[in-house]
């Protein structure tokens, strides 16, 4: 990948970004509090084809903020190959969380959140905006999903 290269088409873009939704294990992921102050860290998610799922207890920083503040932005990567995923956010219990979404996410990463004490909770992140761009070329067609909708 150089600066030079052609940019992808967004069709390929969007490819690129479900691939990844299925392939990467860790998405950075960025909440914030009532007062503003951020937050970002690292979290194992799953992709299930509509939503990612995210788990960590609720009492630390990043759930009270998913929780409370119910929005999102996660991140991939390195500065060269972006996806930014800007999200709404629903809270479940280790005991609400559907059961296909907690088997899914311990079927990848071998980690079961409903296990654990103290308590972790799940978080469903449903996409509402997808941006994609391999360096500056790929910048003015890096849109890929509005209001939760894909534009390509």
């Amino acid at each position: 990948m150089t600066i030079t290269g052609i940019p992808r088409t967004p069709e390929q873009r969007r490819r690129d970004v479900l691939e990844r939704l299925e392939r990467e294990m860790d998405i950075w992921v960025a909440s914030a509090d009532a007062e503003g102050v951020p937050c970002l860290v690292a979290l194992w998610f799953v992709w299930d084809g509509e939503a990612l799922w995210l788990a960590t207890r609720p009492t630390n920083p990043t759930g009270r903020n998913l929780r409370t503040g119910a929005r999102t932005r996660l991140a991939f990567g390195d500065t060269r190959d972006v996806v930014l995923i800007d999200g709404d956010v629903e809270t479940f219990t280790a005991h609400e969380v559907p059961v296909a979404a907690a088997e899914a996410f311990l079927a990848k990463t071998g980690w079961d959140p409903r296990e654990e004490a103290p308590s972790y909770a799940y978080f469903r992140v449903r996409p509402r905006a997808v941006q994609a761009w391999h360096e500056v070329r790929e910048l003015p067609r890096r849109h890929l999903m509005r209001d939760g909708v894909w534009v390509v």
